[in-house]
C-alpha cells in the first residue's frame, strides 16, 4: 500500500471516528432532552392536581344528591374534600352576602341566586343545572285519601309549606295563586326538608314540597302528582363564588354536577333536566 493510500485511511478512519463520537453525543444529549421533557411533563401533571377543600352552599332539596356527588369527587380526586351547608336558598343567599365563606353556591331558584349575583359575590354567570316540580307529600297510604291539591283546603287537613320567600314557599303559593285556592297552613317552614319532616313525624297530614323530597323521603310518606306543578317549575343555578379557596377544585366539583356523570345522579333522584 502507497504512503498516501495509508494516510488516506487513516483519515476516513479518524473521521468515522468523529462521526461516531457525534452521533452517540446527540444520543445522549436527545436522550437528555427527552428525559428533562418527562420531568416537566410530570410536574405540570402534578402541579395540576386537585387539592384543598371546597364549600358548597346548596339549596335543601339537593341534600342527597350533592352527598352522593361529593364522595364521587372525593374518590375521584385524593386530597380534596367537599364541604356542605344545606339550607333554604334565601337564607344561605343572605349568608353568603353577610361574608360567610363559601366557594360554591347552588340555589333552588333563579330569585335567590339573584340576591348573590346582585350584591357582586358570583364570579362568572350562574348556569341552570336541574329543574324541581312540586308533589304533595301525605302521611304512608294516603289516609286522607288526598288526590288534588284543592283537597289540601279541607279545613279538617293539617298541612304545611315552605315560607313564601323560600323557592319551594314561592312555586307553592305560585300554584295556588293559578288554580285561585286559599291555603292556610298550620305552619310555614324554613326548608323544604323541614315541611317533609312534619308528615315524617305525622305532625302534618300533607306538606307541599318538591319531587326529589317525596322520592327521598321514600315509604315515610306518600306522593300524590298535581297538574298545577307544571306552572311553578323551578330552575335551579349554580355559580362559583369570588374569593374561592381552591377555585380550580371548585370548578371542577361545578362541572361534575354539569356533567352526564353528575346530571344521572340527579335525574335518577327525580330532578328533571334543565
Amino acid at each position: 500500500m502507497t504512503r498516501t493510500a495509508r494516510r488516506n485511511r487513516r483519515t476516513l478512519q479518524v473521521t468515522g471516528a468523529g462521526a461516531a463520537a457525534l452521533l452517540a453525543l446527540s444520543a445522549c444529549s436527545s436522550s437528555d432532552s427527552d428525559s428533562s421533557s418527562t420531568t416537566s411533563d410530570s410536574s405540570a401533571s402534578a402541579s395540576d392536581k386537585l387539592s384543598g377543600t371546597v364549600t358548597v352552599f346548596a339549596a335543601a332539596s339537593l341534600k342527597e344528591s350533592f352527598t352522593t356527588l361529593g364522595k364521587q369527587f372525593e374518590q375521584a380526586h385524593p386530597g380534596t374534600k367537599v364541604t356542605f351547608s344545606f339550607g333554604g336558598s334565601d337564607s344561605l343567599a343572605a349568608s353568603i352576602t353577610g361574608g360567610a365563606p363559601a366557594d360554591v353556591f347552588a340555589s333552588a331558584s333563579p330569585k335567590t341566586m339573584k340576591i348573590v349575583t346582585d350584591a357582586g359575590n358570583a364570579s362568572g354567570t350562574p348556569s341552570t343545572f336541574v329543574r324541581n316540580q312540586l308533589e304533595i307529600a301525605t302521611l304512608p297510604g294516603n289516609p286522607d285519601k288526598v288526590a288534588s291539591l284543592k283537597d289540601l283546603t279541607n279545613p279538617d287537613l293539617k298541612v304545611v309549606l315552605c315560607d313564601k320567600e323560600v323557592p319551594c314557599g314561592a312555586a307553592a303559593q305560585k300554584a295556588l295563586d293559578a288554580s285561585r285556592l286559599k291555603l292556610t297552613p298550620v305552619s310555614y317552614e324554613q326548608d323544604v326538608k323541614a315541611a317533609l319532616t312534619k308528615v315524617e313525624l305525622k305532625e302534618a297530614d300533607a306538606a307541599v314540597v318538591y319531587k326529589t323530597d317525596v322520592h327521598a323521603a321514600g315509604d315515610k310518606v306518600g306522593g300524590v302528582e298535581f297538574p298545577e306543578s307544571a306552572d311553578a317549575v323551578n330552575d335551579y343555578p349554580i355559580t362559583l363564588l369570588k374569593g374561592a379557596q381552591h377555585t380550580d377544585t371548585a370548578k371542577a366539583f361545578i362541572a361534575l354536577v354539569r356533567s352526564a356523570e353528575g346530571q344521572k345522579v340527579l335525574t335518577e333522584a327525580g330532578f328533571l333536566k334543565p
